[in-house]
């Protein structure tokens, strides 16, 4: 008889425990959810001053920024944004593809030994030094060497700058989240490959990317999300010049440059911190249904994957 009590008391106390993990598990997980619905909810609220007075499209389809008069036209902010989002993933993203490749299917053990710390160091830069880094090099290169084949004049801070800042910083995130990817595809998916007669880059191309597809993917995304929202160093290399560029030598202004700049310095102007806040939501919202489409596509991937 204590045997078994000790049993049941052992048994009731197992499932009780089990209980409240699984309890506190959920609640972490639904204040979790909840926290981005208070985000998007707190932002709305701020926003809603101007939204009363200005639709919506007309405020990110117009490039009058004149907030002495109460006009405050996003476009120029939002075309900024896209433009260097766009040029640092272009380049970061072949770079850091090849270089993951190289290093999982090509390089020996010491050279990853010296890599990978590499990686976490370049991770850890704070972005403030990537700027001055963007300022003392890259800004000059471009305003003397590359703009000058191309056009009349180039002060350097241009989008280009930007891109190419940006792209440096999220560069160890992309290689270090692809070399994840591909040391997790099987050695024997390899070796069955090579036994057929493939070469090595036959293998790398038809085995590990077309297995990981959906996962490259996602790192994608990943970065394209961090890239969207960096402050510091792009608002150091950019310019800060209120227009949409029109090429790679034109200055710009992205929107988190814009909140960067001007929050806390003229809230005092009608309208002003509410602009602000609708245009931290742009950027909320633009991240989100980004982040909402790509797990759509990725999950119709997958399923041709199985």
């Amino acid at each position: 008889m204590t045997n078994e009590k000790h049993f049941e008391g052992n048994l009731r106390y197992r499932v009780a425990k089990d209980r409240a993990a699984k309890t506190t598990m959920l609640t972490l997980t639904i204040v979790s959810a909840l926290l981005l619905v208070v985000i998007g909810v707190g932002l709305f609220i701020k926003s809603m001053p101007i939204l009363a007075e200005k639709s919506v499209w007309e405020l990110i389809s117009t490039s009058q920024w004149k907030p002495l008069k109460g006009d405050f036209g996003f476009l120029p902010f939002l075309t900024s944004t896209l433009a260097v989002t766009g040029i640092a993933i272009a380049w970061a993203l072949p770079v850091s593809l090849l270089n993951a490749i190289m290093l999982t299917e090509n390089s020996r053990p010491y050279a990853r030994r010296v890599v990978f710390p590499v990686l976490d160091i370049l991770a850890g830069i704070p972005s403030v030094v990537y700027g001055v880094w963007g300022v003392l090099i890259i800004v000059p290169w471009i305003s003397d060497r590359l703009a000058p084949n191309f056009v009349e004049f180039s002060t350097g801070y241009t989008v280009l700058a930007g891109g190419i800042v940006l792209g440096i910083m999220i560069l160890p995130m992309l290689i270090s989240l692809f070399v994840e990817l591909f040391t997790s595809v099987p050695r024997e998916l390899r070796e069955a490959s090579m036994s057929l007669g493939a070469t090595k880059w036959q293998t790398t191309k038809f085995v590990v990317l077309k297995k990981t597809q959906p996962g490259i993917f996602a790192a994608v995304i990943l970065a394209v999300s961090r890239a969207m929202g960096e402050t510091i160093a792009v608002l150091m290399v950019c310019g800060n010049i209120i227009q949409s560029p029109k090429s790679l030598f034109d200055g710009c202004y992205p929107l988190p440059s814009l909140i960067a700049n001007n929050y806390g310095e003229m809230l005092s102007l009608p309208m002003y911190e509410s602009a602000l806040m609708f245009a931290a939501l742009i950027l909320f919202v633009v991240v989100l249904l980004f982040n909402l489409v790509s797990r759509v596509i990725m999950n119709r991937i997958e399923k041709s994957f199985k």
